[in-house]
């Protein structure tokens, strides 16, 4: 070898490691890291500030406004239920059911309303084209909370309280209509974001947040579990729809919405993975009583049809990798925060 290859072969060498140095400045690897560990932890970090449309910005008066109509039961048709019924601060905002009863028993399990505002689209099937499009749907739907829009306009405008409240929310058209009433929702319920979990602080830099079964757990979780192929990022639910091989009969997900699709037959939203450990039971159905139960179904790879998303497939887990998986899982749910309820206007 001439001097003059050497020399730049030693110059080649030098970018490499400089480029690996600066590589690992910022996404650091901890003894006991591997490069691809230290490469999907880059990946979770949480946002910074909540998004609101353009359409419907954030104004606290809103908020106020939404968080009362949350909790009122004015918003049932025999006075006796609100929107908290199913979805309940003390249960990760769910109803904890296999799944939610109305005025009669309901065919799908209350989702938690943890980080809706990164959401797409909403619903199981995803029929919802914003949150605000959701508001009314369960407010009217006889099986549910079975309200009639004009007895409930006129029930709120009879109240001194909410008559107030509207005309601060909404200066420019004061007073209950649908727009405002679902507005004024879908604010609040934007502002309902997951606390931050040990999954958190460990990706923040504190080693010791998390467990080193946990950690193992994550490793599987973007390795060879593939979890992540679908619950993606900090809030761990890329918004897709897939059948991963539980649903059956007439249960057929977003294939209701669209009929001739293959893929779409009993395919159901990506849920979050927040707050996973309090949200028992588990699936659109509620038909897996734990995380373990759900570990295992995914490890047998559910029915083998066509429809079944080409993601889901048998894993050959061990006994301990499904028990890091569980450990890890666990890690995405942190101390509940109090939450007060409202004082209701009257």
């Amino acid at each position: 070898m001439t001097r003059r290859t050497a020399l730049r072969c030693a110059t080649a060498l030098g970018a490499v490691v400089a480029t690996v140095c600066v590589w690992f400045s910022i996404f650091p690897v901890h003894a006991g890291d591997s490069p691809d560990r230290a490469t999907w932890k880059a990946q979770y970090h949480r946002p910074n500030e909540i998004p609101f449309p353009e359409d419907d910005p954030y104004s606290e008066a809103k908020d106020t406004l939404g968080r009362m109509l949350f909790f009122d039961p004015i918003l049932s048709g025999a006075g006796n239920r609100s929107c908290a019924s199913c979805h309940s601060p003390s249960l990760s905002w769910g109803d904890g059911l296999p799944k939610a009863v109305g005025e009669k028993p309901l065919p799908l399990r209350s989702p938690t309303l943890y980080n809706l505002a990164w959401g797409q689209i909403y619903g199981w099937d995803g029929k919802f084209r914003s949150l605000e499009a959701v508001v009314f749907a369960p407010i009217t739907s006889p099986a549910n909370m079975n309200r009639k829009e004009d007895d409930l306009f006129a029930a709120l405008a009879a109240i001194p309280g909410y008559q107030k409240a509207f005309a601060k929310a909404f200066p420019d058209e004061p007073g209950p209509n649908r727009q405002n009433i679902e507005s004024a929702l879908a604010t609040f319920e934007r502002t309902l974001v997951s606390s931050r979990a040990p999954f958190d602080r460990w990706i923040d830099g504190n080693e010791s947040a998390i467990s080193e079964s946990a950690k193992r757990g994550f490793d599987l979780f973007n390795g060879k579990a593939a979890c992540a192929d679908c619950h993606q990022g900090w809030n761990f639910t890329d918004g897709s729809f897939h059948d991963i091989g539980t649903a059956d009969g007439n249960d057929i997900g977003r294939g209701r919405l669209f009929p001739t699709s293959v893929k779409l037959r009993y395919a159901f939203k990506v849920p979050s993975l927040r707050d996973t450990a309090r949200r028992a039971p588990y699936m659109h159905d509620g038909s897996e009583p734990t995380l373990e139960a759900v570990i295992d179904l995914y490890d047998r790879g559910g029915i083998d049809r066509p429809s079944r998303s080409e993601l889901i497939k048998p894993l050959g887990l061990t006994a301990q990798e499904k028990t890091d998986l569980v450990a890890f899982l666990k890690t995405l749910t942190e101390e509940p925060e109090p939450f007060v309820s409202p004082t209701l206007p009257r």
